[in-house]
Formats: structure tokens, C-alpha cells, sequence
């Protein structure tokens, strides 16, 4: 697909934009305040895959935890501030990588101004951030409710506040809980401006109803282009948004060294517990990053055809079942061997690509 051609934004040791790889972010739901919380949920997000974590800033004493959480976190950290801007003024004093803000709910111009000052000084880039539930009274008389069109209109009125102040060294959000809303956003506001695009569907709900919200809302946003960093907004563990959002931009031929997991549908002639299988090989290779499909079939009649696609994989039957490599049988194990089997494989296949590297 051809991506956008967004500007460039260096964010702690990331770029986003300018055609550089979807990053993947999320957020901390530790308080900030507690740091070993908070430092323990980044590197476990980190490990898991995200690029980019964002922790919240109600209060001075988080501000101030900044300083310690940067020491112990490898990837950037973004401080979220609402309303008060001597917190941003803080949060970039310890460290912060990149800071959220709408200076819209801000204040007064001269403190919109104190932060991008400091930002300014310190080169750190500003994620002007709108969402349908803050849109400005006039702009929803305007449109006679919440629009696609009225959320473009505040970002780029909030944009505006900070160029003119001079510093374009900025990021641009904005989220709707509606998807088809949120889509049509991003098609116009993607026309109207180069500032690199943040990317999710805000609200999207649990696990379940959040994940098809958040697949639809971004397929159909990042096939076109747009987007150079996105988040998967869920109700539910952090951990749970950095999966999702993985298996989104390797759908869409967008992100490498992800695991594909594919399985069949259970049916009458299922004769092994691939639901359980199933689960267990998907954990199994989230944290083996080989760009590979993986198949977990529920028979031996049908599953070596299914699976010749996938560069290994293994299908089930009564007691025993096979593994296969590309399409081609290998060999035959009981049942209890399937999974150890699978590991034992991949294990060996990345070290296989390590080695070459």
C-alpha cells in the first residue's frame, strides 16, 4: 500500500512518520506515582512488542516519577496531561519523551505558550490530542452534533495555536468510539495536513467487542495509508493492545517478525482439544519473533492440505497426530508430543535466523 507522507518525529530513541514503520503504543493503567508498578507494566508491554508507552500525569508527585521510570525503561515514555500545563512544564523537565495535550482544555494562551516554550527548548514533539467527547460547543452547534468533520476542525484549530506559537514539531489524534466516524476523519484531516498521525478507536469496549471495533476502524484507516502510530484501546490488560495490535499491522503486511497463528474450526471430526491447542501455540509464539504462519489443525484428514501453506505446523487426530513442515509430513507423534514438538522446532528455527544474522 503507499503510505502517506507524513513529516518526520523523532520521539526518544523512535521516529515516526516520513514512511518509517507502524509503531505500536499503549498505556499504562499502574499509577504513575508508584514506580515499581509502573516500570514493571512498561518493560512487560516492551517485551511484548509496543514501541511506544504512554503513562498518565494527574499530579505532581507522578511528574516527579518521571525522573526514575525513564532510568529503568528502554522505550519512550509519553506523559498525558489534562487541564494543568505546570504539569507538562514538569513532565518534560523529567524526562518525558513526548508529551499529550489538548490546548483547548489547557487554559489561557500564556500557558499553552509556557509548554511549547519548553518543549521548544528541549525538542520534544506535542501530541495535539481531540476525541468526540471534547469537542467545543461551537463546533458541535456547528455541525449539529459530533461530526467527522467537527473533530477535524478542533485538531487543526488546536494545531494552529501551537504553529503559531512556532514549533511544528507535533503529532495529531483524533478518536472517535464511533469507527465509521473515526475513518472519515482520518480520510479528510489525512488531506489537510503532514503532521504524522496517532491512530485508534477510543472506547472501543473489552477484549472481545474492542478488538473487532478497533480491527475494522484500523484496517480500513491504515489500508489506505494513513497512520504512522496507532493504539488498540482496550477495557482490559494493556498487555492485550500490544497483541492485537501486532496481529492488525501483520494482517495488513505492515509489521515483520510477528507469528501468524492459523487454525481450523472445530467440527464433528475434531478429535483433540484444539481449542485449548490452539490458545496455548498462539501464547507460545508471541514471544518468538520469526515472520512465519504457524498452523494448528483439528484432524490428520484434512489438515495436511490446510496447512501446506504455513511454514510448520500441526494437526490433531485420534491420540496422534502429525507435524508438518511446508506443506510436507514429517512425522507422526502421540498426542502428548504435539506442542513440545512445535517448541522444540521454533526454538530451532530461530536460532537457525539468528545465526545467519
Amino acid at each position: 500500500m503507499q503510505r502517506k507522507n507524513t513529516k518526520t518525529v523523532q520521539i526518544g530513541n523512535r521516529v515516526i512518520g516520513g514512511g518509517s514503520p507502524v509503531l505500536i503504543q499503549s498505556m499504562t493503567n499502574t499509577k504513575t506515582e508508584d514506580v515499581e508498578a509502573t516500570v514493571a507494566q512498561m518493560n512487560r508491554l516492551a517485551a511484548a512488542g509496543c514501541d511506544i508507552i504512554r503513562c498518565t500525569v494527574p499530579t505532581m508527585e507522578a511528574a516527579r516519577a518521571l525522573s526514575e521510570i525513564k532510568k529503568q525503561v528502554g522505550i519512550p515514555v509519553v506523559a498525558d496531561i489534562h487541564f494543568d500545563y505546570r504539569l507538562a512544564i514538569a513532565a518534560m523537565e523529567r524526562g518525558a519523551d513526548k508529551i499529550r495535550i489538548n490546548p483547548g482544555n489547557i487554559g489561557a494562551k500564556e500557558r499553552v505558550k509556557a509548554v511549547v516554550d519548553v518543549a521548544k527548548e528541549r525538542n520534544i514533539p506535542i501530541r495535539v490530542g481531540v476525541n468526540s467527547g471534547s469537542l467545543e460547543k461551537e463546533l458541535l452547534e456547528k455541525y449539529r452534533g459530533v461530526m467527522a468533520e467537527g473533530l477535524v476542525e478542533s485538531a487543526l484549530n488546536q494545531v494552529k495555536i501551537i504553529e503559531d506559537m512556532g514549533y511544528d514539531n507535533l503529532v495529531i489524534s483524533i478518536k472517535s468510539s464511533d469507527v465509521l466516524m473515526c475513518v472519515r476523519a482520518h480520510e479528510l484531516i489525512a488531506e489537510k495536513t503532514r503532521h504524522p498521525l496517532h491512530v485508534g478507536i477510543t472506547e472501543a469496549g473489552t477484549v472481545k467487542s474492542g478488538n473487532i471495533k478497533s480491527s475494522i476502524g484500523l484496517g480500513l484507516i491504515l489500508y489506505q495509508g494513513i497512520g504512522d502510530t496507532i493504539r488498540v484501546s482496550l477495557t482490559g490488560d494493556p498487555l492485550e493492545e500490544v497483541k492485537s495490535a501486532r496481529l492488525i499491522l501483520k494482517t495488513l503486511g505492515l509489521r515483520q517478525g510477528v507469528a501468524e497463528v492459523v487454525s481450523c474450526p472445530t467440527c464433528g471430526r475434531t478429535k483433540i482439544d484444539l481449542i485449548s491447542l490452539a490458545t496455548q501455540v498462539e501464547d507460545m509464539v508471541a514471544d518468538i519473533p520469526l515472520d512465519l504462519k504457524v498452523a494448528v489443525m483439528g484432524c490428520v484428514v484434512n489438515g495436511p492440505g490446510e496447512a501446506k501453506e504455513a511454514d510448520i505446523g500441526i494437526a490433531g487426530g485420534c491420540g496422534e497426530g502429525l507435524l508438518i513442515k511446508s506443506g510436507e509430513i514429517i512425522k507422526k507423534l502421540p498426542e502428548e508430543e504435539l506442542l513440545p514438538q512445535l517448541r522444540k522446532e521454533l526454538l530451532a528455527m530461530r536460532i537457525a535466523k539468528e545465526s545467519a544474522v
